[in-house]
């Protein structure tokens, strides 16, 4: 029981389920390897791309939740959060951070030379993120790089060297992750201003922050398109795009100006679809 709750409380501290954003897309970036370089499907990198994808993103999370441990007890929003309401102590997180962080670079060891070589830089970009907020208002993109990483880390975990295929859709995850994050800080608006938080909303105000996500979603969109034309891509991609597509323009149909009461089934419910919907349709395509 003992045990059972400890895990439970150390799930929730990284949002685990939010791991549905971008697990996706290194299944995609995995599987363009595996039928684009065609070498060959193994159960065991699967496996440890995974592991990547769960460490790196565990070792981020906690490590914001630590680094914005004070300002997250002040926000009537998020003072729930384990940290700040004492479910979890600071320190533990930290010890948490370090053990997810160690782990994701010991099993990029057992994937390929270049992705161990690369692990640091990926941790520093997804840790670096924490800070951001507290100087630039591209926090946003930041965080959109970071998860932008996934596609293109688990193509390279099979082809070990780059391609340009597995990086548009690496721009497709920067500028989808931070269209939606923009719309997520917009509940925060208020808050970040008092303390003094950089964000898109906080610099250009909820309707033009609306529409920059509008924007960043668009290009989103014309990365993919691009994508299955330059990937000469075959109707279940084109399915898959569609949907994908089709969900990224319902979402803003749920957020208003003076509505924002919507914010996390846009923010979750519709995009954890979207991603799981068109990795399926793009596999799908690959192996047909």
């Amino acid at each position: 029981m003992a045990l059972g709750t400890t895990i439970s409380k150390y799930l929730s501290l990284v949002k685990f389920s939010h791991t549905i954003f971008a697990l996706p897309f290194a299944i995609i970036g995995f599987f363009l390897a595996v039928f684009g370089k065609n070498d060959g499907f193994q159960w065991e990198t699967l496996l440890l791309v995974v592991l990547c994808m769960v460490f790196a993103r565990s070792a981020a999370m906690a490590f914001n939740r630590f680094i914005d441990r004070f300002i997250d007890k002040e926000n009537p929003r998020t003072s729930i959060r384990e940290i700040p309401s004492g479910l979890i102590s600071a320190n533990s997180a930290l010890v948490f951070v370090i053990i997810n962080a160690s782990l994701f670079i010991l099993t990029t060891y057992f994937i390929n030379q270049i992705c161990f070589y690369l692990s640091p830089v990926a941790l520093i970009v997804i840790l670096g993120y924490s800070y951001t907020k507290r100087f630039t208002f591209l926090s946003h993109v930041v965080l959109g790089l970071g998860l932008s990483l996934a596609p293109i880390g688990a193509y390279l975990a099979v082809a070990g060297e780059f391609d340009w295929i597995p990086l548009l859709f690496s721009f497709a995850v920067l500028f989808w992750v931070s269209g939606f994050d923009i719309i997520y800080a917009l509940q925060d608006i208020d808050f970040d201003k008092s303390q003094n938080l950089r964000s898109f909303p906080v610099f250009l105000g909820l309707k033009a922050s609306l529409m920059l996500s509008s924007v960043f979603h668009l290009l989103t969109a014309g990365f993919i398109l691009y994508a299955g034309i330059y990937g000469e891509f075959g109707i279940w991609y084109w399915v898959g795009c569609a949907i994908f597509i089709l969900l990224l323009a319902y979402q803003h149909t749920l957020i208003k100006a003076d509505d924002l009461s919507k914010i996390n089934l846009a923010f979750f419910t519709t995009n954890g679809i979207a991603s799981v919907v068109f990795a399926l349709f793009v596999t799908l395509d690959l192996m047909l």
